[in-house]
Order: C-alpha cells, then sequence, then structure tokens
C-alpha cells in the first residue's frame, strides 16, 4: 500500500529540523553525526535480512512484524539521508537524477 499525502522531500526535511529544533538537537546534527547515524540506521536494515535464505530474503514483507521493522529502518534511514542533505545542501532527488545520467552513460545498454 502507498501512501503518499503530498508529501515531498522538503516538507519532509522541514518537518525533521522541526522535530530536531523543538527538541535541541540541531547541535547534534552535524554531518558527521549525520553520516554516522546513516550508516548505524542502515545496518539495523541489513540486520534483518542477515541470516536468511534468499527465498525468505523475497518473502519478508509476508510477516507483519519484519514488515514492520523493515519499514521503520527505510524510514529511519530516509530520515538521516535528508537531514544530511539538508545540513550539507545536497538536493538528493538532483543527486539522484545525476548519478543515474551518469550510471546510463558508463552502462549503455549492449
Amino acid at each position: 500500500m502507498t501512501r503518499h499525502d503530498g508529501l515531498d522531500v522538503a516538507g519532509l526535511q522541514r518537518r525533521l529540523a522541526e522535530f530536531a529544533q523543538a527538541r535541541g538537537w540541531e547541535p547534534y546534527h552535524t554531518s558527521k553525526n549525520l553520516a554516522v547515524a546513516l550508516s548505524v540506521e542502515a545496518a539495523e536494515l541489513v540486520e534483518i535480512f542477515q541470516w536468511l535464505t534468499p527465498e525468505e530474503s523475497a518473502r519478508v514483507m509476508d510477516d507483519e512484524e519484519k514488515a514492520h521493522r523493515v519499514r521503520d529502518e527505510v524510514a529511519d534511514v530516509l530520515a538521516y539521508l535528508l537531514q544530511f542533505c539538508e545540513v550539507l545542501g545536497v538536493d538528493a532527488l538532483s543527486a539522484l537524477s545525476d548519478k543515474i545520467d551518469r550510471n546510463e552513460a558508463r552502462f549503455p545498454v549492449k
């Protein structure tokens, strides 16, 4: 089920910034700390799949408990990535589009 409710990257970044500001967390949201937190959250996502077979990993979303964990970790990874981009002034969507362009040039269809 996909639900967007008019969400956009800038709006999510604004909500994350407001959440951190209300709690006085801005001093801790440095590029280094956010990169480290992003890495930790990505590792927590990997942990869910660590000992699963390829077949089990393909069905991970069929188990509601595991699916919930996957969604939570994806949200954490995305939240830290968006905060990281905000701190450094990186437009995540433009960066991704540019990277796809470079990859298309590097790996042309044969």
